[in-house]
């Protein structure tokens, strides 16, 4: 039913576009911009939920890759001030300056643990939502199978439904033919000289 309904909105959708006026053919068209707002809001709301599932899933990868470019920037701004302030430090300077290096290091280190899982969870979140693109598809090429499967027996059913009919008719024109009284006109000799012709 949910199908039907997306279907709907879609030839909803053609008709706001067709109903357009154009201004030049096939490029341009004038149409109701907050009907077709409407429509398009509908037919998001009406997809199947894995659908849904999968566009919050894009949406949340990218949020997960902003907030760890964010950390990342906040880690290395935070250790190169931090290295900044204890380098300006004259009698910490050596010392200071190789901590500073291992603090950069080491952020440099933990920003690439954190892009690699940014990266690895975004992949798995693509190949989930491909998954669930594949299973929807995958339902309604099922559904159209079975519609026309339906619509085939239906055809049988009423291509048999004439054909019953039309023996039906050929029946009761045998029967009609059948049932015909002979004149009294014809006289017995008349049916006598022609043996291929009986009468009842």
């Amino acid at each position: 039913m949910q199908q039907n309904g997306v279907y709907d909105l879609l030839r909803m959708l053609e008709m706001s576009f067709e109903e357009g006026f154009p201004i030049i053919p096939r490029k341009f068209t004038i149409v109701k911009t907050k009907e077709i707002e409407t429509l398009i809001d509908r037919i998001y709301a009406s997809l199947p939920v894995e659908v849904q599932e999968a566009r919050a899933f894009l949406r949340r990868r990218d949020e997960l890759q902003a907030e760890a470019q964010q950390k990342a920037e906040k880690i290395v701004q935070d250790a190169q001030a931090e290295a900044d302030r204890k380098l300006s430090e004259a009698d910490f300077l050596k010392a200071l300056e190789r901590e500073g290096i291992r603090i950069r290091a080491q952020v440099q280190e933990e920003c690439e643990e954190i892009k690699r899982k940014a990266l690895e969870e975004a992949e798995q979140i693509r190949a989930q939502a491909a998954d669930d693109a594949m299973k929807t598809k995958e339902g309604a090429e099922l559904y159209a199978e079975q519609v026309l499967t339906n619509l085939e027996k239906n055809l049988a059913q009423q291509q048999q439904i004439v054909k019953n009919g039309q023996v039906y008719m050929e029946k009761l024109r045998s029967e009609s033919f059948g049932s015909y009284d002979v004149p009294t006109s014809y006289s017995s000799d008349r049916v006598q000289s022609n043996s291929n012709y009986i009468i009842k």
